[in-house]
């Protein structure tokens, strides 16, 4: 029972430092940039890319494209001289009001949740105390992000500042969240 309070209350800080860092804080936009024509990159978009959502590549090459030389070195050629795009892509409007986020913050508060009780847990396993524990959960920070976010930046080209919002709101997060569950952890039970 002591572990799943740490890991509520942990959650619980995930989320609310998530609101922090995306309204009050700049994180959650470092790195995305307003279109200049944003019609006519939709209407573009609409056009070239189809109607199956997936993510696109621009310029593309696929696996068996790779190992064609001819292919590759076409591929590389286009790829010097050309802009490069990572597009997500949902061609079919939703109908959804992306200003009602009501679904997205009960899966977001969700995840934190399930999120602060794994963090809790495994700071149940370290031997030490309060500095131990939090300094467990600030490295299980770094490891998150340098898994998840550094390889979007290497492979996929993501920008270097959404690099640094993205490490900077999950190192953080981590750090309450651990600081909060090893607190709790810690408390002398009466």
């Amino acid at each position: 029972m002591r572990v799943l309070i740490a890991g509520i209350l942990a959650g619980l800080v995930f989320f609310m430092w998530g609101a922090v860092a995306h309204m009050v804080l700049p994180l959650g936009e470092m790195g995305t940039r307003a279109p200049q024509d944003e019609d006519a990159a939709l209407s573009a978009l609409t056009s070239s890319l189809g109607n199956e959502s997936g993510i696109y590549y621009l310029p593309y090459i696929d696996a068996a494209g790779m190992k064609d030389e001819a292919r590759a070195a076409a591929f590389s050629t286009k790829s010097a001289a050309n802009p490069y795009a990572y597009v997500i892509w949902q061609p079919r409007p939703t109908g959804e009001d992306p200003m009602d986020m009501a679904s997205e913050l009960g899966r977001q508060g969700a995840t934190d949740l399930l999120l602060g009780i794994v963090l809790a847990w495994v700071l149940s396993l370290v031997a030490g105390g309060f500095g131990q524990r939090a300094g467990v959960a600030a490295a299980a920070g770094i490891l998150v992000s340098l898994a998840s976010h550094v390889p979007y930046w290497n492979w996929y080209r993501y920008p270097g500042d959404w690099l640094l919002g993205q490490a900077v709101e999950v190192v953080v997060g981590f750090i309450l969240a651990g600081v909060v569950a090893a607190w709790w952890l810690g408390r002398r039970r009466t």
